[in-house]
C-alpha cells in the first residue's frame, strides 16, 4: 500500500508487517523518515515534523538523513550519484513532481538538463528501489556513479554486519562481525557477481535466528558491483550500493538517452535472521524467479562421468541408468560441440561435433525423451577459445586493449557482448541450436572474469562493463520468449553469478563446483540467508570426492545433503553397483515426495553446520520435512534433541517414518531425537499435522 500525506510531501509504503517513509522538506531536501515495523501515515507525519539534530562543526546536517545523497553541496557522505559535464561536476537538483501508480512512488528531480527519478515500490515486505537518469539537455553527461539506493538505518548501538564471502569451491560462507566507524566495502570488479561476495548484507544489533530486528539489502545486478556500509561520525549507518565497482565512469548519456539502475532491494524483519530469510525467499518465489510455482525436476549431469570424453553411445548408456533410478532431466555437459575435446578449443562454435554426434543432438534428445526424461545441454556463450572458428573469423570481437597481450584464463577470452554484431551472432547460434532439437534445459556457464576489458575504436569503452550485462539480460529474455518451454540454469564456475538480476531470468543456479556433501552444508547454510531452496542446485557425486580432499561419505549422507535444494546426480552411474543404484532409486523417490515442501515451503535453520548436529526444517501447509546431519559423534554422547519451529502447538503431528504421533508443543519446546550416530550420518523426517 502507498499513501501520500495531504501536503504532498510525505509518502508511506506499507507491507504486511513493515513500513517505509520519506519526506520532502520545504527546502527541497528528501529526508528518510522510517524503515521498520508498520506505522500509520500520521506517525510518518509526526516524524517529518521532528527537526534534524544540530550538527557539529565540520559536519553536515544532511549527512545520514538524506534518502539519496548526491555529489555536491553541503554533503560529505559517499554520494550515490556522481556526474559531470564539460562545464561542471556534481549535482544541484531541484524537486519537480511526484507520481504514484500501481503502488510505485516516483520522485522526480532535475539538475539543468538531467532528469533524476527515484523509484520506490513495496512488494510484500521487500522495498524495491532504483533510479532513472534522463538526459534532456543538448550535451552529453558522463555518469561516474549511479547507485540504486542509499538505505538509512535507525539510531541504534552495536550494529553487527552479516555477509556472504568465499572463493571458487567455497562460496556463500556466512560471517558476522561488529560494525565499526568508517566504511566496509564489498563488491566485485571482475565483470560478474563473483565467487568472493554475494551482493547481500544484513545488519542487526541483538537478533537471533528467530527473534530480533534484522535489516537486509540485496542487489539485482550480475556484473561488477559495490555495496558500502558506512558508520558515520554520529554513529548513524547508511548502506549504498549499485552497479559498477568504482567511480571511473559507468556510462555516457548522450542527448535524449536514459539509464535505469538495477533494483537494490531491502527488507526489515522483526523475526530474526530466519524471519528475514523466509521473507526474502517468499519475495523471490513470488516476484523474481520465473515459474517458481513449478517444482524443478531431479536432474542427472554427465560431466563427472565423462569429462571431455563424450560420445553419443556413452551418453545413451548413462541416460538409461539415470532413467532407471528415477531421474527426470538428463543433461549433457561440456564437450558436445565444435572441436571441444579439451578446454583449449571449440568455445564459440555452437554446432554439435560431427564425429561425436553425427546426426546432431536430436537423436540423443529423442532417445532421452523416449526414456521419460527431459533433455538438457551445457553452453558458455559469452566466451571464446582462440582455437575456434569464431575467433579466427572475428578476433576483434573479444574484449581487449589495443597493443596489449590478450590475457587468457582457462585458454579462453571474453566476447564483447556490448557489440551488436556479437549479440546477433549469439542469438542466431543459440536460437538455431534450440530449434534444431527438442532441448528442455540449458546450463549457461561463465568461467572467466574480465581482465582486459577494452573496446578499441569505442570513444567511451567503459560502457562495455554495464552494456555486457544488459545485453546478457536481453539475450536471455529473447531466448525465453522464443523458447518458453526451455529452462535455464545460471552457472559461473559454480556460484560466481548468483544475484537477483540473473535469478529473474533463470530457473535455478549452480551453487558451487564443490559437491562434497559436508562442505556443501556450510555453503547451503549461507546461501539460504538470501536465496530459496527452489533455486539451489545440489548434486550427489561419487565417493571419495576426488576434487577436494578425497573425503569418503555414504550415499545416505550425500543424498540427504543434496536434498536440501534442487536434487541432482552427477556421479558415474556406470560404476555404481546394483545396490547403490537401488538405494539411489529409493532416495530419489523419497525426494519427489518431499520436493514440494522443500522447494516451496518456509525454511527454518534449526542448527547451523558447526561440527556436530545440524538440521534444517521446511514447512508447507500441514506438511513438515526435517533434514538432519551429524558430522561426528564425540565421546559416545548422543546428539541433542532438535527443537522444531513453525508448528501449531495445539496440533498433533504423525511421523511418516515411524508412525509415532507427536504433540506440536512437545516438538517445539522439547524437540525430537533423530537417532543419528557415528560420523557423517543423516536422516529425513516427515511429519504431517493430523
Amino acid at each position: 500500500m502507498l499513501q501520500t500525506a495531504d501536503d504532498g510531501r510525505t509518502w508511506l509504503l506499507t507491507g504486511p508487517t513493515s513500513g517505509y517513509a520519506v519526506h520532502l522538506t520545504e527546502h527541497g531536501e528528501l529526508r528518510h523518515l522510517h524503515w521498520g515495523p508498520r506505522i500509520e501515515l500520521a506517525d510518518a507525519e509526526a516524524l517529518a515534523a521532528r527537526p534534524l539534530p544540530d550538527s557539529w562543526p565540520f559536519e553536515s546536517a544532511l549527512d545520514g538523513h538524506e534518502e539519496y545523497p548526491v555529489e555536491g553541496g553541503p554533503r560529505f557522505v559517499r554520494p550515490a550519484l556522481s556526474v559531470r559535464t564539460a562545464e561542471r561536476r556534481g549535482t544541484e537538483w531541484a524537486f519537480e513532481t511526484y507520481e504514484t501508480k500501481g503502488g510505485e512512488l516516483r520522485l522526480r528531480f532535475r539538475d539543468s538538463g538531467l532528469g533524476i527519478t527515484l523509484h520506490h515500490r513495496m512488494r510484500g515486505d521487500v522495498v524495491e528501489r532504483w533510479v532513472t537518469l534522463d538526459n534532456r539537455g543538448p550535451d552529453a553527461v558522463e555518469v561516474l556513479r549511479a547507485d540504486s539506493a542509499t538505505w538509512t538505518l535507525p539510531d541504534r548501538e552495536g550494529w553487527r554486519l552479516s555477509q556472504l564471502h568465499g572463493r571458487w569451491a567455497a562460496e556463500s560462507r556466512l560471517v558476522r562481525t561488529g560494525l565499526t566507524y568508517g566504511e566496509k566495502v564489498l563488491g566485485s570488479r571482475r565483470g560478474h557477481t563473483g565467487h568472493q561476495h554475494l551482493p547481500w548484507v544484513a545488519l542487526d544489533t541483538d537478533a537471533g535466528e528467530e527473534h530480533g530486528e534484522v535489516y537486509g539489502c540485496a542487489l539485482g545486478w550480475s556484473g561488477s558491483w559495490r555495496i558500502a556500509v558506512a558508520q558515520l561520525p554520529d554513529a548513524r549507518v547508511q548502506i549504498t550500493g549499485g552497479a559498477g565497482y568504482d567511480d571511473s565512469g559507468l556510462l555516457r548519456l548522450r542527448a535524449g538517452e536514459s539509464y535505469t539502475t538495477p533494483v537494490f532491494a531491502g527488507l526489515w524483519s522483526g523475526g530474526g535472521h530466519g524471519g528475514a530469510s523466509r521473507t526474502w525467499h517468499a519475495y523471490q518465489r513470488t516476484y523474481v524467479v520465473p515459474d517458481a510455482d513449478r517444482d524443478r525436476p531431479v536432474l542427472y549431469n554427465s560431466w563427472e562421468a565423462t569429462g571431455f570424453d563424450i560420445s553419443e553411445e556413452r551418453q545413451r548408456a548413462l541416460a538409461r541408468r539415470a532413467a532407471a533410478i528415477g531421474v527426470e532431466l538428463f543433461v549433457v555437459d561440456d564437450g558436445w560441440f565444435g572441436a571441444r575435446t579439451s578446454d583449449r578449443a571449440g568455445l564459440g562454435d555452437w554446432r554439435p561435433n560431427p564425429d561425436r554426434f553425427p546426426g546432431g543432438l536430436k537423436p540423443l534428445a529423442d532417445h532421452v525423451h523416449g526414456l521419460g526424461m527431459e533433455f538438457g545441454i551445457w553452453v558458455e556463450p559469452e566466451m571464446v577459445n582462440p582455437d575456434s572458428d569464431l575467433y579466427r573469423a572475428h578476433p576483434d570481437w573479444v574484449q581487449h586493449q589495443p597493443g596489449r597481450r590478450r590475457t587468457e584464463f582457462r585458454h579462453q577470452l571474453v566476447l564483447n557482448l556490448a557489440r551488436e554484431d556479437v549479440q546477433e551472432y549469439l542469438w542466431e547460434q543459440l536460437d538455431g541450436l534450440l530449434s534444431s532439437a527438442p532441448i528442455d534445459y540449458v546450463k549457461w556457464d561463465f568461467n572467466r572474469c574480465f581482465t582486459d576489458a577494452g573496446w578499441p575504436g569505442e570513444p567511451y569503452p567503459q560502457r562495455l562493463w554495464a552494456d555486457h550485462v544488459r545485453a546478457l539480460y536481453a539475450l536471455l529474455d529473447r531466448l525465453r520468449t522464443a523458447h518458453p518451454r526451455v529452462a535455464f540454469e545460471s552457472c559461473s564456475g559454480g556460484g560466481g553469478r548468483i544475484d537477483l538480476g540473473i535469478l529473474s531470468r533463470t530457473d535455478q543456479v549452480w551453487t558451487s563446483d564443490n559437491t562434497d556433501p559436508l562442505d556443501r552444508l556450510a555453503i547451503q547454510h549461507g546461501f539460504s540467508h538470501i536465496h530459496p531452496a527452489r533455486v539451489m542446485a545440489a548434486w550427489v557425486t561419487d565417493s571419495p570426492n576426488t576434487m577436494l580432499g578425497g573425503r569418503v561419505s555414504s550415499l545416505r549422507f550425500r543424498f540427504v545433503s543434496a536434498m536440501a535444494g534442487v536434487l541432482g546426480v552427477g556421479g558415474d552411474l556406470t560404476r555404481w553397483t546394483e545396490e547403490e543404484l537401488a538405494e539411489a532409486r529409493d532416495w530419489i523417490a523419497l525426494y519427489k515426495e518431499i520436493r514440494p515442501v522443500v522447494q516451496r515451503g518456509g525454511l527454518y535453520r534449526l542448527r547451523p553446520p558447526r561440527g556436530g548436529l545440524s538440521a534444517v526444517q521446511y514447512v508447507l501447509g500441514d506438511e513438515t520435512v526435517v533434514l538432519a546431519w551429524l558430522q561426528a559423534q564425540h565421546h559416545g554422547e548422543p546428539p541433542p534433541a532438535l527443537r522444531l519451529r513453525g508448528l501449531d502447538p495445539a496440533s498433533s503431528y504423525a511421523c511418516r517414518e515411524t508412525g509415532e504421533v507427536h504433540r506440536g508443543a512437545v516438538l517445539l519446546h522439547h524437540g525430537m531425537h533423530t537417532g543419528l550416530r557415528g560420523d557423517l550420518d543423516a536422516a529425513v523426517v516427515r511429519l504431517c499435522r493430523i
